[in-house]
């Protein structure tokens, strides 16, 4: 038996064997007490927004923000998304009118999220509110509990709202003791009664308690801008809405009365409009330079409410204002600027009395002899025409210029099937209200008027609409409706009067919740979120 040599190639593969065994070794130990795989993160691209989102700076004192210097410092930034660019979520796929815009949406949207003053600590499970940069973590350093801000547990109750009004669309309908929204008067019914309790459950306003009367924190009751002072009164009268904490409000409410401001402020006969202009100018510098919140958002979050002619032309005081803010207006005109996606369409209350008794109510379809019924003076560009068609021409078409001595206006709207309600000067009309109030279906004659509630209400179910170049078939058009149809839509009249019926004090449902409804919206559309301490300084 030969004995076995180590020749040259033995010996290269000792060394190449004591030259791995150690590499080896290491590796096997980083694998075992090295770093976790999962501590590497990495920042995921941004998905694309879908409107232009508005950078504005936060502070706590100092004059409102222009635009110009927004370019040009860090701070807050609202993301705002246009619906008729997303998702659907109150309505369905049905659009309700010919001169009206598509339902309101809430779209869900993603931006980074940072940090505000007076911080909390929540739980991890409210969703990933903030973003990380691409970063290497070591398995020993400790893991640190987030902490969020007011602010973010605010947006991050509004995300799960979104969540749920989406989920209630396809699913059963909720319970609820007072009412149930349901049938074809309501864009998606699942969703709005989501929508409404999860305003109910969340919603907080704050009331700015700046400014004196009569021009704030008051107005009219009994006229035709009666909705300005019941929903002032309302809201600052409410312990469920108002909050007296800033920090927690989702909107923040501007108490002024325009028609007030008319009234007070403006010299009559002057066609000076400077010294409203000034008043509210003066009014936002004062609470932009108390308060971080105006500035925080570009006005983004705050709304007023105004029924007076001169309600759209007082917010051009502050171009923020009438840019950003949530104007809630009787005067609905996207001819003059009103935006669907950011205004609210306010009903046009005309309470002589202050309160809704005795203009409640009227017979059923079948006791309504007259087709239709319209009396009023000649008030803007559109009733002349109607007057010169209609005006005493057929005995079932009761149009007037002025009632006849001794015949009650309310009665004359008891007795008609169709109640004819043109615009004036401007595109709202109380007559719209007092059909509804009556229950007669009213017929819409207005360009570019978009109709109170239009978000949650499908107007086409209950209304006729009218363009102005077809008042020359006005009859042809109410004829054209059947019977069976028409008794449908009259009994879906008496069926969403309650959405308009004023109440003191306010009950579900009704036109002050639907006003705060049609606000709260609005805010689930947008996003807002602060810089860290340390860049606010």
């Amino acid at each position: 038996m030969g004995t076995a040599t180590w020749g040259p190639g033995a010996s290269s593969s000792i060394k190449l064997f004591l030259f791995m065994a150690p590499l080896v070794l290491v590796a096997g130990l980083v694998s075992v007490f090295g770093p976790n795989p999962s501590s590497w993160l990495f920042t995921a691209k941004p998905s694309a927004l879908l409107f232009s989102s508005v950078t504005s700076s936060t502070g706590s004192t100092g004059a409102v923000t222009t635009p110009s210097e927004v370019k040009q410092r860090e701070g807050l930034v609202v993301v705002a998304v246009d619906n008729r660019a997303g998702e659907n979520v109150i309505s369905d796929d049905t659009h309700f009118n010919l001169s009206s815009t598509p339902p309101f949406s809430v779209q869900a949207i993603q931006t980074p999220q940072q940090h505000n003053r007076d911080e909390e600590t929540v739980p991890q499970n409210l969703g990933n509110l903030s973003s990380v940069n691409e970063s290497y973590v070591a398995a020993e350093r400790p893991k640190l509990q987030r902490k969020f801000s007011i602010l973010d547990r605010t947006e991050a109750g509004l995300v799960k709202a979104r969540a749920a009004i989406r989920e209630a669309r396809n699913g059963n309908q909720t319970q609820d003791a007072d009412y149930v929204p349901i049938g074809p008067m309501y864009m998606n019914a699942k969703a709005f009664h989501r929508s409404f309790l999860e305003m109910e459950k969340q919603l907080k306003v704050y009331v700015y308690e700046e400014g004196e009367a009569p021009v704030f924190h008051n107005g009219p009751c009994k006229s035709i801008y009666s909705m300005e002072g019941n929903f002032i009164h309302g809201i600052e009268m409410n312990e469920k809405f108002r909050t007296r904490d800033p920090e927690k409000a989702h909107v923040f409410f501007l108490p002024f009365s325009v028609a007030m401001l008319v009234q007070f402020v403006y010299v009559r006969d002057s066609h000076d409009f400077g010294p409203i202009k000034k008043t509210v100018t003066d009014y936002v510098n004062v609470i932009a330079g108390r308060y971080p919140y105006w500035n925080r958002s570009l006005g983004a979050d705050h709304f007023y409410i105004a029924c007076h002619d001169w309600g759209p032309e007082t917010s051009r005081s502050v171009p923020n204002l009438q840019d950003n803010s949530i104007r809630v207006l009787c005067n609905a005109n996207t001819s003059e600027g009103f935006k669907p996606s950011k205004d609210v369409s306010l009903p046009e209350i005309n309470l002589q009395s202050g309160s809704i008794n005795g203009l409640i109510g009227g017979p059923s379809a079948s006791k309504r002899p007259l087709l239709a019924f319209f009396a009023g003076g000649l008030h803007g560009p559109i009733r002349p025409i109607l007057l010169e068609h209609w005006e005493n021409k057929q005995e079932d078409m009761q149009v007037h210029r002025y009632l006849p001595k001794g015949v009650s206006y309310y009665e004359m709207l008891r007795k008609s099937r169709f109640c004819l309600c043109p615009s004036g000067y401007e595109v709202a009309s109380p007559r719209v209200v007092e059909a509804i109030y009556t229950g007669c279906v009213p017929v819409l004659i207005s360009d570019h008027y978009v109709p109170p509630f239009s978000d949650v209400l499908n107007w086409k179910s209950f209304s006729v609409e009218v363009s102005v170049e077809d008042i020359p078939k006005l009859k042809d058009i109410l004829l054209s409706i059947s019977p069976t149809q028409y008794i449908r839509m009259q009994r879906r009249v008496v069926q969403v009067r309650r959405h308009f019926e004023v109440h003191s004090p306010p009950k579900r449902f009704d036109v002050f919740h639907m006003i705060l409804h049609s606000v709260w919206l609005r805010r689930l559309n947008f996003k807002v979120h602060h810089h860290h301490q340390s860049q606010l300084s």
